[in-house]
């Protein structure tokens, strides 16, 4: 009978398992992560979980009971530290050694770190884990400054977070915007504004050259004072251990093991899914890159699940991405590579707009702050590749309903 070992007890190996078990799979399921949690919700850390809404035990996938009841052999706590793909075994750092018919990686990302004086200081913190948002919520408070180091989404929620509990803020970002990578210019000035409202101070321009045990240190000699310092400047694919076993990998500055449209690698028996993959997003045509987010975990543990129990692919999804600051509720669909203009819907003055980002006639991407039907229109124009007429877009009294017309 075939047996499926999984390799990361997180969001997307979690619900790999369980989709395994939905769609008929009988055979043995191991699911094996190196944290002592099972498979828990990530998104909430840096705000549920900051602001003391959310315990480990209401962000569970699912009931730590659900694996015994569906005979998914769930192993918490043990590393996974070296691959045969011609032996199809895989040894973990307490010794034991264990078999598969079919692997699936899921081992996420790590934390990017910074090669600077004082890096290593134990004091420093990310936020990846549940043990990581802990540290850090035990750090904020009335009294207490918080320095962000990386201006990307998890930095920025992690200093709403830090208002919100009575903490000053500072937001430390090397680019001369926050979000820079992965936002518009439009957008990057509607969250600062937005921070700057709620008083934390943004840096933009500066440059960090090290770290000390109560500041962060900037090119031009300025200390940062701060009782807390996270460090939030990007995530690495966690591929070592299939760099290693010799699968193909990608070289881009963030790694990730390269994957077909069904997860698969470059071994037929070994699959990879979520944050640790360099993938195919057919929604954009010939377009291979890494994604990190829930609704890519959910589609690729679809796509893998699929493939081992020989059920038709899944449809390819939008890429999607969300986050909540203060009361603005951000939602983006698509990637906006390849685009050649903006178009900005509604007023950013107002907390409630959109920016779409055009390639001729066709929609590549939409951010949306409070604007749901923006959203829900975009993302379906983009799968479908419907051509989009830019001035009515841009007419708020033209419903979205309209446009898509």
């Amino acid at each position: 009978m075939t047996k499926v070992l999984i390799i990361g007890a997180g969001h997307a190996g979690g619900t790999a398992a369980a989709l395994l078990r939905q769609y008929g799979f009988e055979g043995p399921i191991v699911l094996a992560g190196s944290e002592p949690a099972a498979p828990y919700q990530r998104p909430p850390l840096s705000k549920a979980w900051l602001k003391g809404e959310a315990d480990l035990e209401s962000l569970l996938l699912r009931p730590v009971e659900f694996y015994a009841g569906q005979n998914i052999d769930l192993r918490t706590g043990v590393t996974a530290i070296a691959l045969d793909p011609a032996a199809k075994t895989v040894t973990f750092a307490d010794g034991v050694v264990e078999t598969y018919d079919a692997l699936i990686l899921a081992m996420g990302s790590t934390a990017r770190k910074l090669a600077l004086p004082g890096a290593d200081r134990p004091e420093l913190l990310e936020l990846r884990t549940d043990a990581d948002a802990e540290r850090l919520k035990a750090a904020l408070g009335p009294g207490r400054k918080l320095a962000v180091v990386g201006g990307g989404y998890v930095g920025l929620e992690a200093a709403a977070s830090a208002r919100a509990l009575g903490a000053e803020a500072v937001v430390i970002e090397r680019e001369d915007r926050v979000l820079a990578r992965v936002a518009s210019r439009p957008l990057s000035a509607f969250f600062t504004g937005l921070h700057r409202s709620h008083g934390v101070e943004i840096r933009a321009g500066a440059e960090v050259t090290g770290f000390e045990a109560d500041a962060v240190v900037l090119g031009d000699g300025e200390r940062v004072a701060a009782d807390a310092i996270l460090v939030g400047v990007g995530a690495l694919a966690h591929d070592g251990l299939a760099r290693t076993a010799g699968l193909d990998c990608a070289n881009s500055g963030s790694g990730g093991v390269v994957v077909d449209a069904e997860a698969r690698t470059s071994d037929p028996a070994i699959w990879a899914i979520g944050d640790m993959t360099w993938r195919p997003v057919p929604a954009h045509g010939d377009l291979h890159m890494r994604l990190e987010s829930v609704p890519n975990a959910l589609e690729q543990a679809k796509q893998a699940a699929a493939a081992i129990v020989g059920r038709p692919a899944p449809a390819h999804e939008v890429p999607w991405f969300w986050s909540d600051q203060y009361d603005a509720k951000l939602q983006i669909a698509g990637v906006p590579v390849g685009a050649d203009r903006q178009v900005v819907r509604g007023d950013p003055a107002d907390g409630k707009f959109a920016v779409f980002h055009l390639i001729g006639d066709r929609i590549a991407c939409v951010e949306a702050v409070n604007a749901a039907p923006e959203f829900m229109a975009g993302k379906q124009m983009i799968g479908r590749g419907t051509a989009v007429d830019a001035a009515r877009l841009a007419d708020p009294s033209v419903s979205m309903k309209d446009v898509a017309a």
